[in-house]
């Protein structure tokens, strides 16, 4: 199964259960405001045009934040969640200007800082075949877990059967090449504050896109990077050797007198 969760905004009523049950199972602080994404807050709740809105790691099916870490601290599992490692993390913070969701949070204030996110409790649930806490805690089916393409035909089933209760779109099918995590809205999701730029290609596919071309320009940028260090080591030589005449015949000099 390749795990995913279904985020119903229809249904969401703003308990923050799921945030509650998240800080529960992860050890988080309880005591800070929960209203924006951070170090201690792995999701949170939103209130926009009327619409409750959980946010969290979306998940992606090929993360650019794995992508972007030199040491493999961030890993997308075979089960679907995207993991870390801090053990590994050396705290370049590559992953969050990678994530095309401004997900990965840094611990600013701590002397041993670290990466932090959503791991959609691998370890203790998602790995053992549990369902996250923030579904488990759910009391209204706003928040489903299950296999991704499952959960996208209900998506799609939930659209068909009431047309009028929801945009017709599942935020997460395509945008950054396809996430775990995948929303159903009343309205649309660029009011709601979801990134509208997010580009359907996978992030780490149009880097790639990029990064073939580096041959070519490494080869013609190393030949002008030669010439210039070759200019700037001859004239350096050709400094070195006038000097040595000059002391040689300053040397001559006093000799003669």
């Amino acid at each position: 199964m390749k795990a995913a969760i279904l985020i119903d905004l229809t249904k969401c009523i703003g308990c923050e259960a799921c945030v509650m049950a998240c800080k529960e199972i992860n050890s988080l602080p309880k005591d800070t405001k929960t209203d924006r994404l951070s170090a201690e807050n792995w999701t949170v709740v939103e209130r926009r045009k009327g619409v409750n809105i959980r946010r969290q790691c979306m998940h992606c099916e090929n993360p650019a934040c794995a992508s972007a870490c030199p040491v493999g601290a961030l890993v997308k599992s075979p089960e679907g969640p995207v993991i870390y490692a801090e053990e590994k993390c050396m705290g370049c913070r590559y992953c969050m200007v990678a994530c095309p969701f401004q997900v990965p949070k840094y611990e600013w204030d701590n002397p041993l800082p670290k990466v932090q996110k959503c791991v959609m409790c691998y370890e203790k649930c998602v790995k053992v075949g549990k369902e996250p806490a923030c579904a488990s805690a759910c009391p209204t089916g706003a928040t489903v877990f299950g296999d991704r393409e499952k959960l996208i035909g209900e998506a799609y089933q939930r659209i068909a059967k009431d047309p009028n209760r929801y945009v017709k779109h599942i935020y997460g099918i395509k945008e950054a090449g396809g996430t775990s995590v995948l929303y159903l809205s009343p309205i649309a999701f660029a009011e709601l504050g979801f990134p509208h730029s997010v580009q359907d290609e996978a992030y780490p596919e149009l880097t790639w896109k990029v990064l073939s071309k580096i041959p070519n320009i490494v080869s013609g940028g190393g030949a002008v990077l030669f010439g210039v260090w070759w200019i700037i080591n001859r004239r350096i030589r050709l400094e070195e050797e006038n000097s040595q005449r000059k002391a040689r015949k300053e040397e001559d000099r006093l000799m003669g007198e």
